[in-house]
């Protein structure tokens, strides 16, 4: 069993995406979350880096995460500015609380780590399920444009103790039937010119057509669905080059 978002790959995720860091997706769920007055879910929301400037900016948030060590980083994250939020560990499919959210929020494609189906289908349910009345969903997908097997490509990052921490990727595997690719990296970390620590990750990633994924809303119960492109609201995606968002309310 491989790992996935382990300890040292969680490390990497939080040097690599640190807290703000943001590709468009912070200030526009900051726009489209403005008339929000209840209690806003994250899920997957990692070590923090939107879920901490929600925080900042007064919007009470809730995060749960599949990785311990990622709810770690978000914990000490957190700490760090005075803040406190409620973070547990659970699964998107399976997760229940007993409360109801204004807003679920799952930005730059995270929910397509949910490659099955049948999983990914639950998961949405569950959403609808913790949603108050007239709250909304709003997930970023993307769909694959380009998937060129086995290419391979390294970067690297300089540790806060002076370590160097890398991580070469590749994806390995693509199934066109069933809409998703494997992609595999391995994360090391250097001291001194010696390899001290090693991690094998393996994450699947699922795509959807954008009808097929807004017919599945439809679906499940939502209405007034949007799909919007480039953070840009309203504007029909014309290509798979960029980030495409859904926005649906129970």
């Amino acid at each position: 069993m491989l790992g996935y978002y382990s300890r040292l790959s969680s490390e990497v995720y939080d040097l690599d995406k640190p807290i703000g860091s943001s590709f468009g997706d912070i200030e526009y769920y900051m726009e489209r979350l403005a008339s929000c007055k209840g209690r806003i879910l994250e899920p997957a929301s990692g070590t923090g880096r939107l879920l901490v400037p929600l925080l900042e900016k007064g919007y009470q948030v809730d995060g749960f995460d599949l990785s311990e060590e990622m709810i770690e980083v978000c914990r000490r994250n957190c700490k760090e500015r005075g803040l406190a939020p409620k973070l547990f560990n659970a699964k998107m499919e399976s997760f229940s609380i007993d409360a109801k959210y204004a807003a679920i929020v799952i930005p730059t494609g995270t929910f397509l780590l949910l490659h099955e189906r049948e999983k990914s289908l639950q998961a949405l349910q569950n959403f609808y399920s913790h949603l108050e009345t007239g709250g909304r969903l709003i997930v970023d997908l993307h769909v694959p444009s380009n998937i060129e097997i086995e290419k391979t490509s390294t970067r690297t990052w300089q540790a806060a103790n002076g370590d160097t921490l890398t991580v070469e990727s590749k994806k390995i595997e693509v199934d066109w039937i069933q809409q998703y690719f494997v992609s595999q990296g391995r994360y090391e970390r250097w001291r001194d010119g010696r390899l001290i620590e090693t991690e094998l990750e393996r994450y699947p990633m699922r795509w959807y057509g954008v009808e097929e994924f807004k017919t599945i809303l439809e679906g499940i119960g939502f209405n007034e669905i949007s799909v919007s492109t480039g953070y840009q609201f309203g504007e029909y995606p014309k290509n798979a080059d960029s980030i495409i968002t859904f926005e649906a309310v129970k």
